[in-house]
């Protein structure tokens, strides 16, 4: 994601929202019988549990503020799943609520500047999430990417000890989006203690880790770190906007009583909805089982063109490399220049399918796309049918 947002004279110009620039693609897509299967932005299709949807209407909440960092059963259901899930226990005021997990990425360097303004740098993965540099420009940071390993693992040991001396918060995000990688939490944990730099651990997708069992950062201790939630992917709940952050209770503290005061709670009857997710397992399996055939089945479709796939450590998406090759440097081209670009014309016009070029996510993403597996397994079988027998860009005919 590019961060030149000022212009000469200008204040702050906010960047196109990535997803915008692919309505050319999506009118492609859409114009194929049958319709659009929609692979591009990560959010959920499948129904949330129908006990979440009862809470909604009977939590008799609408009246009065909500509790600001979260009621005592949404506080109480996130302590109880993360006890169950990764064997941590951890006292009340080691937790605290957020609107979506979304508005936590990008306002806590902001907040966390006001607490040590003499930092000014926000350390995040080289191809991720692009929120993480966003939160940086908007706290008027500096976004310094970490370069990954060939395995996906940060390459901490890269970090420049200048950059590492202004760091306000370093981020990992395991399993990764778009990547599907798993990192070395333990690794971050030691870096981040190393150096007096919070370490931000987003753990969103771990319910979805296909290599092994969940991890968190937790399981390495609490001091200077933060895991951050969400019921977004786990529970299909995305707009209810619930989400919460746990660890170090000093920098829980910290926030909860800052969030305070800016006036970020999390809705009433969304609370209850939340705790009422947290509480029910049975629909995260049931939900691992559809994304684990339609990781399959994506993967078979593009296989079947010739496409290697490589399968994720975790998560709902797939990430592949452009037919066409990866070169470098081609962050913020126009749809048709670059080999992602290129590819995503082809799925959207060949298949009907749209997904997201992997610049999307930061320079070192050029060259791929992230095809996000949030369709019913029959949209991906129609999206497959129509692209049997397609020729990629650039290959002789078979």
């Amino acid at each position: 994601m590019s961060t030149t947002t000022v212009a000469s004279g200008q204040g702050f110009v906010p960047p196109t929202y990535p997803f915008d620039r692919l309505r050319p693609l999506e009118a492609l897509a859409s114009a194929l019988p049958g319709g659009l299967v929609d692979l591009s932005v990560g959010t959920p299709c499948d129904p949330p549990p129908p006990a979440v949807v009862v809470a909604l209407g009977s939590s008799d909440a609408e009246r009065g503020y909500p509790a600001g960092a979260g009621s005592p059963r949404l506080i109480d259901a996130a302590r109880g799943w993360i006890e169950r899930r990764f064997g941590i226990g951890l006292a009340r005021d080691a937790l605290a609520a957020c609107v979506g997990t979304k508005e936590l990425v990008a306002g806590v360097p902001h907040w966390l500047r006001l607490r040590r303004p003499e930092r000014d740098t926000v350390l995040y993965p080289a191809v991720s999430y692009p929120t993480y540099a966003m939160g940086a420009v908007l706290a008027g940071c500096r976004a310094i990417p970490v370069p990954a390993r060939p395995d996906g693992t940060m390459a901490l040991e890269e970090v420049a000890a200048s950059d590492a001396d202004r760091a306000l918060c370093l981020w990992v995000n395991s399993p990764a989006n778009p990547t599907g990688r798993l990192d070395d939490l333990g690794a971050a944990a030691s870096f981040g203690r190393a150096h007096g730099i919070p370490v931000l651990s987003d753990e969103c997708y771990a319910e979805f880790t296909w290599s092994g069992p969940p991890r968190t950062i937790l399981e390495h201790g609490v001091d200077g770190v933060l895991a951050v939630h969400s019921i977004s992917k786990r529970s299909n709940c995305a707009g209810l906007r619930v989400g919460f952050y746990a660890g170090d209770p000093d920098i829980v503290g910290y926030l909860r009583e800052l969030r305070r005061h800016a006036g970020l709670m999390v809705a009433g009857p969304a609370q209850l909805a939340g705790a009422v997710a947290l509480e029910d397992d049975e629909h995260v399996e049931r939900q691992r089982s559809r994304y684990v055939e339609r990781i399959e089945a994506a993967a078979a479709m593009l296989e079947g063109i010739g496409v290697t796939v490589e399968r994720p450590g975790g998560g709902f998406y797939l990430w592949v490399e452009a037919p066409e090759g990866a070169p470098a440097g081609r962050a913020g081209a126009e749809p048709g220049e670059a080999p992602e670009w290129r590819f995503a014309r082809f799925l959207a016009e060949s298949a009907g399918v749209l997904v997201s070029p992997g610049e999307f996510y930061g320079s070192a993403g050029c060259g791929f796309v992230r095809i996000a597996l949030v369709q019913p397994t029959e949209r991906i079988d129609l999206a497959a049918a129509r692209l049997a027998g397609a020729e990629l860009p650039g290959t002789p005919a078979r």
